[in-house]
């Protein structure tokens, strides 16, 4: 059998084997949705990618992209330090404001322990609460700046994720040296790191982008197993809370210029439309995911792209230009975290995942 028909025929059996197991129940019913009354505005982004980012169709939206992936440091885990470092002071520029500005540090990473963001956090000096959602971080990070800014707790918060080919592949699965061979379902994890600056809204900030609503998301879970298929392992969870924004939140799909995941890629994007099909909801040509966006297929990255950075990047560059030249005016965002450990699944676990979402507008709403 040809590794295309092999292809085919695993991602057919991943997608039947999600499909078969959705059950009426699996759709939460409780309000999930948090609407925000003072509209938070995001007035300053950063997104930093590597070199195979930077290559691919969004290469020329990215703020700044780095030629070498260990940005002149010993280790890729203290490149991935430097890139969200990088990307953090260089979102808390863009929105012409000083460290000394910014009240809090919202932010996680893929590695144990977030020692990522701990270590950036370190060297940045702002107060800082970690997270852990990991593709989903930078949802999560927005959901959470905004609700502590329409709460009127902090007045500017930073909001960051970021992740690394290497490193992730060192701790999930395989040392790079290893050189072992990837199948055709797996995604390739994106380079970079991607950060926001959520403010108070006022007559200063309100030429921004403002944040209107968010959803916590449910943990699902409907038994894969397989590191590498990532893809079929968040479908389900990006399913849920996409149906829940589509029912409580009043918009439908058309009300949308772009409804945006995470990282699904190929693969678990086609589960998502389907699974989403079965509910009597046809996502159209304004959905697409960040994981398939992100490399040109002749990069030959299998099913796109995945990581917390994958998002994250394209996010804070492609999808904020659009909102702020009003060509969008109301976008979802809902990255997509696969909640497993580095141990969990060699125990016989399966791969629990998540979706967190916001809904941003322009300010201009395409005037």
């Amino acid at each position: 059998m040809s590794i295309f028909k092999k292809a085919q025929k695993d991602d057919a059996a991943s997608q039947s084997a999600v499909m078969e197991s959705i059950t009426e129940s699996a759709i939460t019913r409780r309000p999930r949705v948090m609407k925000f009354k003072n509209t938070p505005r995001i007035v300053g982004r950063m997104s930093v990618v590597g070199e195979k980012e930077s290559k691919g169709p969004l290469g020329k939206y990215f703020t700044q992209c780095e030629t070498d992936d260990k940005m002149g440091e010993k280790t890729f885990e203290r490149a991935e330090i430097r890139m969200f470092d990088c990307a953090v002071r260089g979102a808390i520029r863009d929105a012409r404001m000083d460290i000394e500005d910014i009240d809090v540090m919202i932010s996680g990473d893929l590695l144990n322990q977030m020692t990522t963001s701990s270590y950036a956090a370190r060297d940045i000096g702002i107060p800082h609460i970690g997270i852990y959602g990991a593709c989903s971080t930078m949802t999560e990070g927005l959901m959470l700046s905004a609700s502590l800014v329409d709460g009127g707790f902090f007045k500017n918060i930073v909001c960051a994720a970021s992740s690394h080919f290497a490193t992730a592949e060192r701790q999930f699965r395989y040392p790079l040296e290893y050189g072992c061979q990837r199948p055709p379902y797996a995604q390739w994890t994106v380079t970079g790191a991607g950060a926001s600056v959520v403010s108070k809204n006022t007559k200063d900030t309100e030429r921004f982008p403002k944040i209107v609503m968010a959803i916590p998301g449910l943990i699902v879970d409907y038994g894969v197993n397989d590191l590498n298929n990532m893809g079929a392992a968040m479908a389900p969870a990006a399913h849920d809370t996409m149906y829940t924004l589509l029912t409580q939140s009043g918009f439908t799909v058309d009300d949308f210029d772009l409804i945006v995941t995470g990282d699904l890629g190929k693969l678990g994007s086609d589960i998502l439309r389907d699974l989403m099909r079965e509910r009597g909801i046809k996502l159209g040509q304004n959905y697409i995911d960040c994981g398939n966006i992100v490399y040109d297929v002749n990069q030959k990255c299998y099913q796109g792209g995945s990581g917390c950075a994958c998002s994250a990047t394209v996010f804070n560059s492609f999808i904020m230009d659009k909102l702020m030249s009003g060509e969008y005016r109301r976008i979802a965002y809902l990255a997509t975290g696969a909640l497993m450990s580095t141990q969990s699944c060699y125990q016989g676990e399966t791969i629990p995942g998540i979706s967190h979402a916001v809904v941003v507008e322009s300010p201009f709403q395409g005037e």
